[in-house]
């Protein structure tokens, strides 16, 4: 791990990579100003800051639910190949072990949230997301099923190399979801009617 001074000294190597004087006025602050966006945008490093996913009996209120749960949102992560943004929205779904537990809402962003703020592929992050929302539910009686979908542009594609706008889809698929047509379609129609 290297100090803040040498990060620091890096950037203004770069800036004068580039053709920058890091001296001029505009970019005095900027090395200064890159660590702290560096710490706030890949807090997904930090164990400090993985979120605690709450989770609740399946049944504690008297009722047991046992169908979807569908739940939708938007995303930022930063490709690893280039070091530039990709962002969009994802669709997360799961159907509740009627012996097993069932997640705080809030939590699914959270979780989103904390995966993306790493480098990242988005084949992966659809992956880590299901993994640690699977995880919080523990394995005695887990989920019925999980799916994640997410489409982001990617700027590393945008703005630069190809220069082409367009969307990638990813999704990860487990349990019903994967093994049942039926359940996967009534995923994506919730997809559907968002989309309209």
């Amino acid at each position: 791990m290297i100090s803040e001074e040498k990060a620091k000294q890096n950037i203004r190597e770069l800036l004068e990579y580039i053709g920058e004087n890091p001296d001029r006025e505009g970019l005095k602050e900027t090395p200064d100003r890159i660590l702290r966006m560096c710490a706030e945008i890949f807090r997904g490093y930090k164990a400090s800051e993985k979120p605690t996913i709450t989770t609740f009996p399946n049944g504690q209120d008297g009722i047991i639910y046992d169908n979807m749960v569908v739940d939708n949102g938007t995303f930022y992560s930063t490709c690893e190949h280039h070091c530039r943004t990709f962002f969009g929205e994802y669709w997360f779904a799961y159907i509740p072990n009627p012996k097993g537990r069932i997640l705080g809402l809030s939590k699914i962003g959270r979780a989103v949230d904390y995966c993306a703020a790493r480098l990242q592929v988005q084949e992966r992050l659809v992956h880590d997301v299901v993994e640690m929302l699977t995880q919080a539910l523990g394995p005695e009686n887990p989920p019925l099923g999980m799916a994640l979908m997410m489409r982001a542009r990617h700027m590393c594609k945008e703005g630069r190399g190809a220069r082409k706008s367009g969307v990638m889809t990813a999704t990860y698929l487990t349990g019903a979801f994967r093994n049942n047509a039926q359940t996967r379609n009534e995923f994506m129609s919730y997809i559907a009617m968002s989309d309209k």
